[in-house]
Protein backbone atom coordinates (compact mmCIF):
# COMPACT_ATOMS: atom_id res chain seq x y z
CA UNK A 1 0.00 0.00 0.00
CA UNK A 2 2.84 2.12 0.82
CA UNK A 3 4.37 1.84 -2.40
CA UNK A 4 1.47 2.11 -4.60
CA UNK A 5 0.53 6.05 -2.78
CA UNK A 6 3.53 7.34 -2.12
CA UNK A 7 4.50 7.82 -6.25
CA UNK A 8 0.57 9.00 -6.99
CA UNK A 9 1.13 11.34 -4.23
CA UNK A 10 4.41 12.66 -5.69
CA UNK A 11 2.88 12.80 -8.75
CA UNK A 12 -0.13 14.99 -7.71
CA UNK A 13 2.36 17.39 -6.08
CA UNK A 14 4.33 17.22 -9.32
CA UNK A 15 1.91 18.20 -11.33
CA UNK A 16 0.09 21.04 -8.97
CA UNK A 17 3.39 22.60 -9.46
CA UNK A 18 3.21 22.61 -13.08
CA UNK A 19 -0.12 24.41 -12.60
CA UNK A 20 1.63 27.09 -10.18
CA UNK A 21 4.57 27.29 -12.55
CA UNK A 22 2.44 27.42 -16.22
CA UNK A 23 -0.07 30.23 -14.14
CA UNK A 24 2.37 32.15 -12.96
CA UNK A 25 4.68 32.52 -16.39
CA UNK A 26 1.07 33.10 -17.73
CA UNK A 27 0.58 35.69 -15.81
CA UNK A 28 3.98 37.30 -16.74
CA UNK A 29 3.77 36.68 -20.18
CA UNK A 30 0.67 39.14 -20.10
CA UNK A 31 2.10 41.79 -18.55
CA UNK A 32 5.39 42.01 -20.34
CA UNK A 33 3.98 40.54 -24.10
CA UNK A 34 0.37 41.30 -24.52
CA UNK A 35 0.65 40.92 -27.95
CA UNK A 36 3.22 37.97 -28.15
CA UNK A 37 2.34 35.63 -31.06
CA UNK A 38 0.45 32.24 -30.43
CA UNK A 39 3.28 29.80 -31.44
CA UNK A 40 5.10 30.81 -28.14
CA UNK A 41 2.36 28.90 -26.16
CA UNK A 42 2.22 26.39 -28.28
CA UNK A 43 6.08 25.22 -27.78
CA UNK A 44 5.97 25.40 -23.74
CA UNK A 45 3.03 22.14 -23.85
CA UNK A 46 5.51 20.01 -25.35
CA UNK A 47 7.98 20.72 -22.61
CA UNK A 48 5.07 20.12 -20.00
CA UNK A 49 4.93 16.50 -21.47
CA UNK A 50 8.77 16.04 -21.59
CA UNK A 51 8.86 16.48 -17.66
CA UNK A 52 5.24 14.27 -16.98
CA UNK A 53 7.26 11.51 -19.21
CA UNK A 54 10.75 11.82 -17.09
CA UNK A 55 8.49 12.15 -14.11
CA UNK A 56 6.75 8.56 -15.18
CA UNK A 57 10.09 6.93 -15.76
CA UNK A 58 11.54 8.35 -12.42
CA UNK A 59 8.11 7.24 -10.64
CA UNK A 60 8.79 3.68 -12.23
CA UNK A 61 12.53 3.07 -11.10
CA UNK A 62 11.55 4.20 -7.64
CA UNK A 63 8.71 1.16 -7.72
CA UNK A 64 11.46 -0.79 -8.75
CA UNK A 65 13.68 0.18 -6.31
CA UNK A 66 11.11 -0.07 -3.66
CA UNK A 67 10.52 -3.49 -4.76
CA UNK A 68 14.24 -4.34 -4.60
CA UNK A 69 14.58 -2.70 -1.80
CA UNK A 70 11.50 -4.84 0.25
CA UNK A 71 12.68 -7.93 -1.26
CA UNK A 72 15.99 -7.39 -0.05
CA UNK A 73 14.49 -6.32 3.84
CA UNK A 74 12.21 -9.43 3.46
CA UNK A 75 15.39 -11.39 2.62
CA UNK A 76 16.99 -10.37 5.18
CA UNK A 77 14.10 -10.64 7.98
CA UNK A 78 13.78 -14.31 6.80
CA UNK A 79 17.97 -14.54 7.53
CA UNK A 80 17.54 -13.03 10.62
CA UNK A 81 14.38 -14.88 11.56
CA UNK A 82 16.49 -18.10 10.56
CA UNK A 83 19.48 -17.13 12.58
CA UNK A 84 17.08 -16.20 15.58
CA UNK A 85 15.64 -20.17 15.25
CA UNK A 86 19.08 -21.24 15.19
CA UNK A 87 20.51 -19.39 17.89
CA UNK A 88 16.80 -20.44 20.24
CA UNK A 89 17.58 -23.86 18.79
CA UNK A 90 21.20 -23.83 19.79
CA UNK A 91 20.37 -22.06 23.09
CA UNK A 92 18.20 -25.05 24.17
CA UNK A 93 20.88 -27.13 23.17
CA UNK A 94 23.04 -25.43 25.26
CA UNK A 95 20.62 -25.48 28.06
CA UNK A 96 19.68 -29.13 27.81
CA UNK A 97 23.68 -29.96 27.43
CA UNK A 98 23.36 -28.09 30.88
CA UNK A 99 20.77 -30.19 32.65
CA UNK A 100 22.73 -33.13 31.30
CA UNK A 101 25.96 -31.83 33.17
CA UNK A 102 24.43 -31.48 36.35
CA UNK A 103 22.89 -34.72 36.43
CA UNK A 104 25.70 -36.03 35.47
CA UNK A 105 27.53 -34.57 38.10
CA UNK A 106 25.19 -35.07 40.70
CA UNK A 107 25.60 -39.02 39.32
CA UNK A 108 29.57 -38.52 39.84
CA UNK A 109 29.24 -36.87 43.39
CA UNK A 110 26.68 -40.16 44.31
CA UNK A 111 29.35 -42.45 42.60
CA UNK A 112 32.24 -40.53 45.01
CA UNK A 113 30.32 -41.51 47.96
CA UNK A 114 29.53 -44.39 47.10
CA UNK A 115 33.34 -45.23 46.79
CA UNK A 116 34.00 -43.28 49.60
CA UNK A 117 31.22 -45.79 51.48
CA UNK A 118 32.99 -48.64 50.30
CA UNK A 119 36.58 -47.94 50.86
CA UNK A 120 35.35 -47.07 54.22
CA UNK A 121 33.50 -50.55 54.41
CA UNK A 122 36.33 -52.30 53.51
CA UNK A 123 39.20 -50.74 55.33
CA UNK A 124 36.95 -51.77 58.12
CA UNK A 125 36.73 -54.85 56.79
CA UNK A 126 40.66 -55.20 56.49
CA UNK A 127 40.70 -54.17 60.06
CA UNK A 128 38.11 -56.93 61.10
CA UNK A 129 40.25 -59.54 58.62
CA UNK A 130 43.34 -58.59 60.24
CA UNK A 131 42.01 -58.75 63.89
CA UNK A 132 40.78 -62.47 62.75
CA UNK A 133 44.32 -63.12 61.40
CA UNK A 134 46.02 -61.97 64.78
CA UNK A 135 43.51 -64.22 66.65
CA UNK A 136 43.80 -67.45 64.44
CA UNK A 137 47.66 -67.01 65.01
CA UNK A 138 47.38 -66.69 68.66
CA UNK A 139 44.83 -69.53 68.46
CA UNK A 140 47.80 -71.65 66.31
CA UNK A 141 50.07 -70.36 68.42
CA UNK A 142 48.46 -71.90 71.26
CA UNK A 143 47.44 -74.98 69.93
CA UNK A 144 50.89 -75.43 68.99
CA UNK A 145 52.21 -74.50 72.51
CA UNK A 146 49.46 -76.58 73.71
CA UNK A 147 50.98 -80.06 71.80
CA UNK A 148 53.87 -81.00 74.52
CA UNK A 149 54.90 -84.52 74.26
CA UNK A 150 58.32 -86.10 74.59
CA UNK A 151 59.97 -89.45 75.46
CA UNK A 152 64.17 -90.09 75.27
CA UNK A 153 66.09 -93.06 76.34
CA UNK A 154 69.74 -92.86 77.85
CA UNK A 155 71.96 -94.07 74.44
CA UNK A 156 72.13 -93.74 70.96
CA UNK A 157 74.81 -96.01 69.95
CA UNK A 158 75.95 -98.32 72.28
CA UNK A 159 75.53 -102.21 72.53
CA UNK A 160 75.25 -101.46 76.43
CA UNK A 161 76.32 -99.34 79.10
CA UNK A 162 76.38 -98.60 82.77
CA UNK A 163 75.62 -95.08 84.68
CA UNK A 164 76.77 -94.85 88.05
CA UNK A 165 77.60 -95.20 90.58
CA UNK A 166 78.68 -91.51 91.06
CA UNK A 167 79.68 -89.78 94.10
CA UNK A 168 77.00 -87.34 94.49
CA UNK A 169 73.57 -87.00 92.75
CA UNK A 170 73.84 -86.65 89.00
CA UNK A 171 71.96 -85.40 86.24
CA UNK A 172 71.15 -87.84 83.36
CA UNK A 173 71.22 -86.75 79.73
CA UNK A 174 68.58 -88.93 77.73
CA UNK A 175 70.36 -88.57 74.46
CA UNK A 176 68.39 -90.70 72.52
CA UNK A 177 65.21 -88.45 71.43
CA UNK A 178 62.06 -90.92 70.86
CA UNK A 179 60.02 -87.99 70.09
CA UNK A 180 59.96 -84.00 71.22
CA UNK A 181 56.44 -82.28 70.08
CA UNK A 182 56.88 -79.21 70.84
CA UNK A 183 60.86 -78.99 71.41
CA UNK A 184 60.44 -78.39 74.98
CA UNK A 185 63.03 -81.28 75.81
CA UNK A 186 66.72 -80.23 75.62
CA UNK A 187 68.52 -83.72 74.57
CA UNK A 188 72.03 -81.89 75.20
CA UNK A 189 71.05 -81.13 78.88
CA UNK A 190 68.41 -83.75 80.16
CA UNK A 191 66.36 -80.45 80.69
CA UNK A 192 62.19 -80.40 80.50
CA UNK A 193 61.60 -76.74 80.66
CA UNK A 194 57.48 -75.32 80.76
CA UNK A 195 56.79 -73.24 77.62
CA UNK A 196 52.95 -72.85 79.08
CA UNK A 197 51.29 -73.45 82.35
CA UNK A 198 49.08 -76.05 82.68
CA UNK A 199 49.36 -79.58 84.39
CA UNK A 200 51.98 -81.94 83.12
CA UNK A 201 52.54 -85.47 83.81
CA UNK A 202 55.78 -87.25 83.94
CA UNK A 203 57.29 -90.84 83.99
CA UNK A 204 60.29 -92.58 84.45
CA UNK A 205 61.66 -96.25 83.81
CA UNK A 206 65.08 -97.22 85.07
CA UNK A 207 66.97 -100.76 84.71
CA UNK A 208 69.65 -102.24 86.10
CA UNK A 209 71.42 -105.23 87.62
CA UNK A 210 71.14 -107.29 91.15
CA UNK A 211 73.54 -105.89 93.66
CA UNK A 212 74.36 -106.63 97.23
CA UNK A 213 74.09 -103.26 98.51
CA UNK A 214 74.14 -101.26 94.78
CA UNK A 215 70.40 -100.26 94.18
CA UNK A 216 68.81 -99.23 90.78
CA UNK A 217 67.49 -95.89 91.80
CA UNK A 218 66.04 -92.24 89.28
CA UNK A 219 64.83 -89.48 91.08
CA UNK A 220 62.60 -87.37 89.26
CA UNK A 221 62.68 -83.09 90.08
CA UNK A 222 60.71 -80.58 89.59
CA UNK A 223 63.47 -77.00 89.63
CA UNK A 224 65.22 -77.79 93.08
CA UNK A 225 62.68 -79.81 94.89
CA UNK A 226 62.09 -83.53 94.70
CA UNK A 227 59.04 -85.21 93.33
CA UNK A 228 59.02 -88.65 93.01
CA UNK A 229 62.13 -91.46 93.12
CA UNK A 230 62.28 -94.61 91.68
CA UNK A 231 64.12 -97.38 93.23
CA UNK A 232 64.54 -100.73 93.61
CA UNK A 233 67.55 -103.20 95.05
CA UNK A 234 68.23 -106.80 95.47
CA UNK A 235 71.00 -108.64 95.16
CA UNK A 236 70.63 -110.61 91.35
CA UNK A 237 68.99 -110.35 88.26
CA UNK A 238 68.35 -107.33 86.86
CA UNK A 239 65.49 -105.07 88.28
CA UNK A 240 63.29 -102.49 86.76
CA UNK A 241 61.88 -99.55 89.09
CA UNK A 242 59.72 -96.88 87.72
CA UNK A 243 57.87 -94.42 88.86
CA UNK A 244 55.67 -91.01 87.73
CA UNK A 245 53.78 -87.74 89.03
CA UNK A 246 51.42 -85.20 87.60
CA UNK A 247 52.73 -81.94 88.09
CA UNK A 248 51.74 -78.43 88.18
CA UNK A 249 54.15 -75.86 86.56
CA UNK A 250 54.34 -72.21 85.48
CA UNK A 251 56.05 -71.32 82.31
CA UNK A 252 59.59 -71.90 82.34
CA UNK A 253 59.62 -74.24 85.31
CA UNK A 254 62.05 -77.10 84.26
CA UNK A 255 61.72 -80.96 85.08
CA UNK A 256 64.76 -83.40 84.99
CA UNK A 257 66.37 -87.10 86.12
CA UNK A 258 69.13 -87.33 88.81
CA UNK A 259 70.71 -90.73 89.35
CA UNK A 260 70.56 -91.40 92.93
CA UNK A 261 74.07 -91.03 95.47
CA UNK A 262 75.33 -94.71 94.98
CA UNK A 263 73.27 -96.11 92.77
CA UNK A 264 73.40 -97.44 88.73
CA UNK A 265 71.30 -98.25 85.81
CA UNK A 266 72.20 -100.16 82.61
CA UNK A 267 70.69 -99.45 79.08
CA UNK A 268 71.79 -100.02 75.25
CA UNK A 269 70.39 -98.84 71.98
CA UNK A 270 69.20 -101.95 71.21
CA UNK A 271 66.19 -102.29 73.95
CA UNK A 272 66.34 -98.44 75.64
CA UNK A 273 65.24 -99.56 78.92
CA UNK A 274 65.67 -96.57 80.62
CA UNK A 275 63.43 -93.71 79.42
CA UNK A 276 62.15 -90.03 80.84
CA UNK A 277 58.73 -89.17 79.18
CA UNK A 278 56.34 -86.26 79.71
CA UNK A 279 53.54 -84.48 78.21
CA UNK A 280 50.69 -81.39 78.76
CA UNK A 281 47.29 -82.71 79.80
CA UNK A 282 45.79 -79.85 79.72
CA UNK A 283 47.11 -75.82 80.36
CA UNK A 284 46.05 -73.63 82.88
Amino acid sequence: MLSMKTPGAVLLLLWSGLVVVAAESGGLLDEATAAAPASTQQNSQPDIHTALREMSALMVEQRVELRHTKTQMETRLRASESKAETMETRLRASEKAVVDLRQTEARLTASERLVERLQSENEAQTVNLNLIVSQVEELRREREERRVSFSASLVTRSSGEHFGPFSRPTTLIYRHVITNTGNAYNPNTGVFTAPVRGVYYFAVFAHGGGHAYRPTAVALHKNDELAVVAYSQQPSLSISPSNGASLLLEVGDVVYVKLVLGAWVYDSSLSHFNTFSGHLLFPM
